[in-house]
């Protein structure tokens, strides 16, 4: 071997040295030593940021909302209390408890809409405090090597309830960047089972992005773990970080080569040519629950896959019309804020109170057994201090409230919609709905305004 050769072989050595251990997270030889021992050993070299944590909506589960008509610009909102029919329960009356047994089998298991908490449960949503801090379950998020079989609810000596959490040195030695899968576990499987919420799956053959190797947070990227999220009528909670496509920092006001496209960009949502189908569950019945070949009940939902639902276009400026039957976009094609966006439209019927007409929320622990839904919202009215449980129950009445979900995902390139897609007179676009008037609508359905760009690309594809 010439002095050359193995001068290169020292520096591609040295090189790949150097990979090795860039990509090795710091402290590995003080967790060797003395093992992991939650947040106190993350705390060794990020100080003060289990504490700051405890003020993320991961953690809290709510947040001030001030885009929302009717609520309380002074209170948090967010899964911790709100009522909705996508999800009839909350953290509050439908926390993480063992359910009653069911009468069939005598068997019974853990259920609650706060199980994706990153705690251990003692310390429950919106804690605070020392305890608060040491019951944070870092590597759920962090760890590639995170044993999920470990993470499941249990009783301890003194019959509390506690999520369980993987500590193991080795999960703590493969700490990282949080991978799909690391929000997946609880994002995909929101609502009630996977695809059933947002309706959507995150891969090389469903999305753009993923396709290419990106990851959650690549877009998502954290600050302080507060996460960036975009607009959506049916996602309250948030921590004050907004996330759009056309940020500077991805794909700017004009991504495309096309000035008319471009031009296109300032009524138009990224997402309305992007994302041309969604999924999920499309309607639910909390009012009844169907049993499951475990014996258990669930209530009653109609779904589809990824990528089989066609949305809904509507003008939307950000703020959101809520009511006890409709939560949606506000906009207008005038108001000079709004853009034609897509919406999966849910449906869910659950029981208001009779009285009043407000929307009542249910404890899924009594119908997950038997099936009795009445009790569960007897439960959730007890809980919530409500006068009179029982007739509270007794008197609601089932009803249907309509949520429009902000499609955000699924985002293709070849699969976009072309000018033909929503210009002809047979398009995707309701233009009448949308506010056009009859002379503009036969001015924006005319092959005029399209035909020459689409032969032209018709040339490339033959």
């Amino acid at each position: 071997m010439n002095k050359m050769t193995m001068a290169a072989a020292v520096i591609c050595t040295a090189l790949l040295a150097t990979t090795a251990t860039a990509k090795e997270h710091p402290g590995k030889a003080s967790l060797e030593k003395s093992g992991y021992k939650g947040p106190e050993s993350c705390e060794e070299c990020h100080p003060g940021t289990a504490h700051a944590f405890l003020d993320t909506v991961h953690w809290k589960h709510a947040s001030k909302v001030t885009n929302v008509e009717g609520l309380d610009p002074k209170k948090e909102y967010g899964m911790k209390n709100r009522v909705y029919v996508m999800c009839n329960g909350n953290d509050i009356v439908n926390n993480l408890k063992e359910i009653p047994k069911s009468p069939e089998t005598g068997k019974t298991k853990f259920s609650g809409c706060n199980s994706c908490h990153p705690g251990n449960h003692l310390s429950d949503v919106g804690s605070v405090g020392a305890e608060a801090e040491k019951a944070i379950d870092c590597l759920v998020c962090h760890s590639t090597d995170y044993d999920f079989r470990q993470r499941k609810a249990f009783k301890d000596e003194q019959g509390r309830v506690v999520m369980g959490q993987d500590r193991s040195t080795k999960a703590a030695l493969a700490v990282g960047k949080p991978t799909v899968k690391s929000c997946m576990v609880c994002h995909e499987a929101a609502g009630g089972g996977v695809i059933i919420k947002r309706g959507f799956s995150f891969t090389k053959e469903t999305d753009v992005h993923a396709a290419k190797g990106m990851v959650c947070v690549d877009c998502h990227t954290a600050k302080n773990h507060k996460i960036p999220t975009g607009l959506d009528p049916n996602n309250w909670a948030n921590d004050g970080l907004l996330l759009s496509c056309a940020d500077a920092s991805c794909h700017g006001a004009k991504p495309h080569k096309d000035a008319d496209l471009n031009r296109h960009a300032a009524k138009v949502a990224c997402q309305t040519c992007h994302i041309p189908r969604t999924g999920g569950a499309f309607a639910k019945d909390f009012t009844v629950w169907e049993q499951g070949s475990d014996k258990f009940y669930e209530p009653t939902t109609l779904k589809k896959e990824a990528n089989e639902t066609v949305p809904v276009y509507a003008w939307y400026n950000g703020t959101v019309r809520n009511t006890p039957h409709f939560i949606g976009p506000k906009g207008s094609k005038k108001d000079g804020k709004s853009k034609i966006t897509p919406f999966k439209i849910f449906q869910g019927k659950a029981f208001y109170e009779k009285k009043s007409g407000a929307l009542l929320s249910m404890d899924f622990a009594p119908p997950m057994a038997n099936g009795d839904t009445r009790a569960g919202v007897e439960s959730a009215a007890r809980t919530l201090g409500m006068k009179n449980p029982a007739a509270v129950a007794k008197n609601a009445v089932p009803g249907w409230q309509t949520i429009y979900f902000g499609s955000n995902h699924l985002v293709t390139k070849t699969k976009a919609l072309n000018c033909a897609n929503c210009h002809a007179p047979n398009g995707v676009l309701n233009l009448k709905e949308l506010g056009y008037s009859d002379k503009e609508i036969l001015k924006l359905t005319s092959p005029e305004i399209y035909l020459k760009q689409l032969v032209e690309k018709q040339k490339e594809e033959w």
